[in-house]
């Protein structure tokens, strides 16, 4: 049995069937987790879904923004933008199965491997917040994308503020940040007040902003988080830290992690994809 992290897929379903191929997975024998983003930009966003599903347990995923933009996009709180390939979804007669599946999907996983925890978010974790606190967090937005509040919800989802955690939000506010730094964070200040104009490398951070993860102080420091979200950050693969974005829409890579008898036993395996999309 082997356990796989596989970063940023966007509808890219031919990269990650090669991807599969590489590694030898086997859905009897072998656990795979998708960082988000499974869907838009890349042409077969439906395939994707379609071969998360046919695996059942075996391939488990979270919900990145571009998800959560798919979920907006069918219950219309948010229009197509002309860089969307969402239509083989939303168009298809297994619509509704497809969109039911992806609501249920969590956004944040954990996962323990030889006596140490995991922890799998698409994009961050503020630096205030422990793995106990990102868990708790996390399942307050599961439990509204899974209710009939959910239109409701995707109306009000999209938003900059509130920019920072406070233990007294409530309501939309709250729900907001979490989403927000589930799914969006990059860099913040190390008050933990979270940017979302810039997309630059981690060497190019803006004045006064850091990466969430090299705040100091991070209170999930320490522990494995294995992320996606963030292209321009190239793959990043230190002892408690691993960004597997590489850019497959963009023309880059594909990659997956096989963890061995440790967490810091791991073996990098990729594939290169076509160009989808042109960044920008």
């Amino acid at each position: 049995m082997a356990i796989y992290c596989i970063g940023d897929i966007q509808g890219c379903d031919a990269a990650l069937g090669r991807l599969l191929d590489v590694i030898g997975f086997s859905a009897s024998r072998d656990t795979v987790y998708l960082l988000g983003d499974l869907v838009n930009r890349g042409p077969a966003s439906a395939a994707v879904l379609r071969r998360c599903m046919g695996h059942g347990d075996a391939i488990r995923c979270l919900l990145g923004n571009h998800d959560l933009h798919l979920l907006a996009t069918a219950h219309g709180a948010r229009k197509p933008s002309r860089r969307d390939t969402l239509g083989s979804i939303l168009h298809a007669p297994d619509r509704t199965a497809m969109l039911d599946w992806v609501r249920q999907q969590p956004l944040v996983r954990i996962h323990e491997h030889a006596g140490e925890h995991l922890l799998m978010v698409h994009a961050g974790v503020l630096p205030s917040w422990t793995i106990a606190d990102t868990l708790d967090r996390a399942r307050e937005i599961e439990t509204v994308l899974r209710s009939n509040n959910l239109p409701e919800f995707m109306h009000a989802m999209y938003g900059n503020t509130p920019d920072h955690w406070r233990d007294d939000l409530q309501g939309v506010e709250r729900l907001r940040v979490i989403v927000n730094t589930l799914t969006r964070l990059r860099f913040c200040t190390p008050a933990g007040v979270m940017d979302f104009e810039s997309a630059e490398s981690a060497n190019d951070a803006p004045a006064g902003l850091l990466p969430w993860f090299d705040v100091p102080g991070r209170q999930t420091a320490g522990s494995l988080i294995a992320f996606g979200h963030w292209s321009t950050l190239g793959l990043l693969n230190r002892s408690d830290l691993m960004g597997l974005d590489t850019g497959c829409v963009w023309g880059g890579c594909l990659s997956a992690v096989r963890f061995g008898a440790t967490l810091a036993d791991r073996e990098l395996l990729q594939v290169h994809c076509e160009q989808s999309q042109a960044p920008g």
